[in-house]
């Protein structure tokens, strides 16, 4: 996943730049860059955030960016920006992107004479061929189209010039944009919470495949949106931060909503709700509401040296880091029922862990309740899990050891309340060793965030979604 942040202002814009960037640091936890833009001449950075925090990083460097204008962004992919010369002119670029055809398009750019540079990893970088894309349009709106139309997958970008900065969102609106204003700059960003301390307030949020260039002082519209939509479900459910909106609609009001209906539909009598920091919690507190049964800290999160962005490659190391963020209150745990309101489950080792400990510290039974459908395929379009198969995910085991008794059909495990979807649901109960298990509804996770189901991605739920 990954966040971007684009500024033009009619003063130098490096702070605004340099904490917009930041905010966004809860997406990404590989690589992050910023570039700025004056007279002629570009500024860059680049560097790794795997292990240390964006600002540590970058602080350093903000006595060499100059400029009115730039763009910043946090990526778990390529590094970034790209600064590149063309006949369009010279440009910095960043994306959030998932490119499932990247081997095709680069043999299809090498047979057409043209070369790459950005080869840090095991594979091209993906920014880069966004960029040889735009490039080969007449004009940078032309090349964007470029990407749209070649690229299967996903992918929204800045694009910063002499003349300011232009945002494409994603053809099918994946991924948000979002245009706020000040008196005296414009500026682009993936969350909307990432500007509101810098004095900007939210102008429009970008259609799907809409482009737009901001200057000090406009905001003009170089491409309309297209009438398609299929906006990430994910986002509110797990990767926002509570203060952002996506579409209008804010991350912790749709966790709320989440919780107060689960409440509304549950029997299961308990001592406390609480939530996983940091993403359960607010639909803890609307469970807590609607159920009307205290809400508590069960479970607390470690935030001064462990931040949530901070997530090793290695996936050995990066279960022993998300079991060492959260730390479990005995005192409140001791001989008591708790229901624990979480916004997923997709291998279940971390979560198995957490409930050991549980149980460890006298709990008398653990109940969970989770803010979103089974998870039953791989995500194509943002890769919001590092599962590198399907296998992987603890429902896709389950369906493994049940399909001589219900088949092998994932569209029958997705059915709410089907016999095969209570058997894996009580399979991965079992499993995690938990009192109790219930997840979303489709249906209730589409009402809780308010759009038409047609305009959301549902796919790693129901296998269901359109476009490349």
């Amino acid at each position: 996943m990954g966040g971007f942040f684009g500024v033009v202002s009619k003063k130098p814009c490096v702070y605004d730049l340099y904490y917009g960037t930041d905010y966004h640091s809860h997406l990404g936890a590989r690589r992050a860059g910023m570039a700025t833009f004056d007279n002629g001449n570009f500024s860059r950075s680049i560097h790794s955030i795997e292990s240390a925090y964006f600002r540590n990083k970058f602080e350093s460097d903000l006595g060499k960016f100059t400029g009115n204008s730039g763009i910043g962004v946090i990526s778990d992919t390529d590094s970034q920006p790209i600064l590149f010369n063309s006949h369009l002119g010279p440009f910095a670029l960043v994306t959030v992107a998932k490119i499932n055809n990247l081997k095709e398009i680069e043999s299809d750019l090498l047979a057409k004479g043209l070369h790459f540079t950005e080869f840090s990893t095991t594979q091209i970088n993906q920014t880069e061929v966004a960029a040889l894309l735009i490039t080969q349009g007449k004009n940078f709106v032309e090349g964007i189209e470029r990407v749209f139309e070649t690229i299967k997958g996903s992918c929204s970008l800045l694009l910063l010039t002499d003349k300011g900065v232009i945002a494409a969102r994603d053809k099918y609106g994946r991924t948000p944009i979002v245009v706020a204003k000040r008196d005296d700059a414009y500026c682009v960003a993936f969350e909307s919470s990432s500007y509101t301390n810098l004095g900007f307030e939210t102008e429009k949020f970008l259609g799907p495949g809409e482009i737009v260039q901001i200057t000090s002082d406009s905001c003009i519209q170089l491409r309309k949106p297209e009438k398609k939509m299929q906006i990430c479900s994910f986002l509110w459910v797990y990767y926002g931060y509570p203060s952002t909106d996506y579409e209008n609609i804010n991350v912790d009001e749709m966790r709320y909503r989440t919780g107060y209906k689960m409440g509304e539909d549950d029997d299961v009598n308990a001592d406390f709700v609480s939530g996983i920091p940091d993403s359960g919690i607010g639909m803890a507190l609307g469970y807590s509401e609607s159920k009307n049964i205290p809400f508590r800290r069960g479970i607390v999160k470690y935030t001064p040296t462990w931040p949530r962005s901070f997530m090793p490659p290695d996936q050995n190391i990066r279960e022993l880091v998300a079991k060492m963020k959260l730390i479990a209150n005995r005192s409140l745990l001791k001989d008591k029922s708790v229901i624990f309101c979480d916004d997923s489950i997709v291998r279940g080792t971390q979560l198995r862990d957490n409930v050991g400990i549980l149980y460890k510290y006298g709990a008398k039974e653990v109940h969970m309740r989770i803010s979103c459908p089974p998870l039953l395929y791989a995500c194509q379009y943002i890769n919001f899990s590092a599962s590198k198969s399907e296998m992987e995910l603890i429902t896709r085991r389950c369906i493994d050891e049940l399909k001589e008794k219900h088949g092998s059909n994932i569209a029958d495990y997705a059915e709410s309340d089907s016999p095969a979807y209570c058997d894996m649901v009580n399979c991965v109960r079992d499993k995690l060793k938990i009192s109790s298990l219930k997840f979303t509804k489709v249906e209730d996770m589409v009402k809780a965030i308010g759009l038409p189901k047609e305009c959301i991605c549902t796919h790693c739920f129901d296998g269901t979604s359109y476009g490349g």
